[in-house]
């Protein structure tokens, strides 16, 4: 491999990859939004406005509520709450004319894929306990599911251990980025793994497919 393809290029390569496979990309630094919350709030209205057609502007309003607002509790309590969100939607009660009704807000499309927002975003700064910025965030309809930390395939000293190290202390730093987390990759292109929030370092499981070209 050559002693120039370092971390930054790792991680523009990777970018490509899920700009080919039809992600769009947005670089963090660039985006006008709030620091302070994981989400990507314009788009993760937009989508849910756009999954729900038929529903109540309350229900929406109080799907969001849920999303952004989480009773206090561990974080694994937490992340399983919003699985269930994500699975099999969120029921929520408003008020509509006088009246109390229900629905369920689905917060993504697994029937039409195409009818979802997919982005690819790096650099993407949180501020929580402390300062933060993931390498790269995958976001379904806004939601921070998927979090890559990269380390340098041409550095010796690093490798996707020390990559598993960084995603632990984000998880005490920038807890609330993990509530929505689906999945966590750790990769020094060499070797790449992924794992779940609760996932040991023994648990996360090879990802042999997803190298790009050196």
């Amino acid at each position: 491999m050559s002693a120039d393809y370092n971390e930054e290029a790792y991680e523009n390569a990777l970018i490509e990859l899920f700009q080919n496979m039809g992600w769009e990309h947005v670089y963090g630094p660039d985006i006008d939004r709030d620091w302070h919350t994981p989400l990507y709030d314009a788009v993760l209205e937009d989508s849910i406005r756009r999954l729900n057609p038929k529903a109540a502007p309350a229900a929406i309003d109080e799907a969001l509520l849920k999303l952004r607002h989480f009773e206090n509790a561990e974080l694994k309590k937490k992340n399983a709450i919003f699985m269930e969100y994500l699975q099999n939607g969120i029921e929520v009660s408003y008020h509509q004319n006088g009246e109390t009704k229900s629905d369920i807000i689905y917060i993504a499309d697994f029937n039409n894929p195409s009818n979802n927002s997919f982005i690819v975003a790096n650099q993407w700064t949180f501020i929580e306990n402390s300062n933060k910025r993931p390498d790269i965030l995958l976001f379904l309809n806004g939601l921070s599911i998927c979090l890559f930390e990269l380390k340098s395939p041409s550095r010796e000293q690093t490798d996707a251990s020390e990559a598993y190290t960084q995603i632990r202390n984000y998880m005490q730093e920038i807890p609330s980025m993990f509530i929505y987390n689906c999945i966590c990759v750790m990769s020094d292109q060499l070797t790449s793994k992924a794992g779940t929030i609760t996932s040991g370092e023994d648990r996360f499981i090879e990802w042999k497919n997803m190298g790009v070209p050196a």
